[in-house]
């Protein structure tokens, strides 16, 4: 017997058409950047008038937040399976490293300079706390080392970000430095500020990963 479907023709036809603009958006933002996002082109292109597009989404701020949705889940999934041996704080790191080469233009989407005139919902800021949380549990679970320092004191009074999530203070520093350090050299990476340098940018990732495992 086979299982009935619980959504209905019309249902299918919307979330492919859907799939369809968000598929054009992509590849628009891969040729001109997100602030060109232009809804009225992605309607030529996939031959439905400007209004009828806007049935699927009510606009570019719509359209922009649903790519940034499907760009933090898809790290989040990329980290849940780094992380399902157990918290590794080397293999998130690959595993953003792997996400964020695979594509660059979501990488810039969501961790690049902002897109002018937008404002994120805060659902998407609940969505990217999961690649930190899980980030936050790895850092937790590596050896204490050293002395506290002023920021672990600061951090003590100001956990919003770790909210949900305990770990001393110290955990907390060592997931930001990774966080910050990291996405440093993938931002200066993806960007091309290395071309030309004559080193392999994936090697001094692995250096800088290397000297935050030792600290």
């Amino acid at each position: 017997m086979t299982e009935t479907s619980t959504t209905t023709p019309r249902e299918r036809y919307r979330a492919q058409v859907r799939a369809d603009i968000k598929k054009h958006a992509w590849e628009q933002i891969a040729a001109s950047g997100a602030t060109a996002l232009s809804l009225n082109a992605i309607a030529k292109q996939i031959g439905m008038s400007g209004p009828a597009l806007y049935r699927y989404f009510a606009g570019r701020d719509e359209l922009i937040t649903e790519l940034i949705r499907d760009a933090y889940r898809s790290l989040a999934d990329a980290f849940r399976a780094a992380a399902a041996p157990g918290p590794d704080v080397a293999a998130l790191a690959h595993a953003l490293r792997a996400w964020a080469v695979a594509d660059p233009q979501r990488y810039f989407l969501v961790y690049g300079t902002p897109v002018p005139g937008y404002h994120a919902p805060e659902d998407v800021t609940e969505i990217a706390s999961a690649t930190m949380a899980t980030l936050l549990g790895a850092c937790a679970a590596l050896p204490a080392h050293g002395t506290a320092t002023p920021f672990d004191a600061h951090l003590d009074d100001h956990r919003q970000w770790a909210e949900g999530h305990p770990a001393p203070a110290a955990a907390l520093h060592r997931a930001l430095a990774f966080w910050s350090r990291l996405h440093g050299v993938l931002s200066l990476e993806l960007a091309g500020h290395f071309t030309g340098m004559g080193f392999d940018p994936a090697l001094l990732y692995e250096a800088e990963l290397d000297d935050l495992l030792s600290r």
